[in-house]
């Protein structure tokens, strides 16, 4: 069994994903595994970190099908025999009117990664890192509920199940008469997931906080990247989006002081805090978010 250490990467054929995976060969002593749900776009995006003279490995993971998250696990776990960091960095936004749309984008950002962690986590080695890439359009979503509602998501007792009953049953306040057609579903849809993610990254490490493995989580906002995802509007390279999750994957032994934490550009913050530098995607989102709450 192998004892080489490993990093996981998803949805990191393009955009923050290709960054992180670029940065990782430049500075983590160890295989890491670029994936993507195509396989020849990531065999691609292989090959491109090769013409730059780095080393990414390849592996096909469709973070949506749990069968294919069940390969990787037993692939990681014979060659391996664990896993020493895992970047969560697939991701959907698009600017869809439908709930079915909306449930895709719930599913993919949010319910893949209780189904990665579920899988994964067990082998986790000690003072592995585990980065959820979040977007502090999670923040905002959480600051405009009605205080009833926070509370709810701010029960230092939640579990993961229900959790993720929580994340449902407020994506479905769109049923309700109030709804303000201006806004997005695809919008509302991405805030409720990275909202979901940055409480499930508190819960993830609580859990592991009590078998003594040193396992480190956080949830993080890159900043505004010049992506797709982003229409190519953000202000932040890819590699400059990258840094905050690297940072995290890369954090040392023996820091503990912000495990559990979302991070905003190396900068802990509160899930529910709203003084946080705004992106014009959030600015344009705030006030009529809170009619949904």
């Amino acid at each position: 069994m192998g004892e080489r250490k490993v990093a996981v990467v998803t949805g990191s054929n393009k955009g923050i994903g290709f960054g992180i995976v670029r940065a990782l060969c430049q500075k983590f002593h160890g295989d890491v595994f670029l994936t993507s749900r195509d396989e020849r776009r990531g065999r691609d995006a292989v090959h491109e970190l090769e013409k730059e003279g780095l080393s990414p490995k390849f592996h096909q993971l469709d973070v949506t099908d749990k069968k294919s998250i069940y390969i990787i696990k037993n692939f990681l776990e014979k060659t391996y025999g664990g896993l020493d960091i895992l970047v969560n960095n697939a991701g959907i936004m698009i600017p869809f009117h439908t709930k079915e749309e909306g449930n895709k984008v719930i599913e993919t950002n949010y319910v893949s990664v209780v189904n990665i962690s579920e899988a994964l986590f067990p082998l986790l080695r000690p003072n592995a890192r585990v980065v959820n890439v979040s977007s502090r359009l999670g923040n905002f979503t959480a600051f405009n509920m009605k205080d009833e509602t926070k509370m709810k998501f701010a029960n230092q007792n939640l579990t993961v199940k229900e959790l993720t009953s929580l994340v449902w049953e407020y994506y479905n306040l769109f049923d309700c008469p109030n709804f303000n057609p201006k806004l997005y579903i695809g919008q509302f849809a991405y805030g409720v997931s990275k909202l979901g993610l940055n409480r499930l990254t508190s819960i993830l490490q609580r859990n592991v906080s009590a078998d003594q493995r040193q396992i480190l989580i956080n949830s993080c906002c890159p900043g505004y990247v010049d992506t797709d995802m982003s229409d190519h509007k953000g202000s932040l390279t890819v590699d400059q989006g990258a840094d905050t999750p690297v940072y995290l994957a890369l954090l040392p032994a023996d820091e503990k002081s912000i495990a559990g934490k979302m991070v905003c550009e190396r900068v802990v913050v509160k899930w529910d805090e709203r003084n946080l530098q705004p992106n014009p995607q959030i600015k344009s989102m705030v006030p009529s978010m809170k009619s949904l709450s």
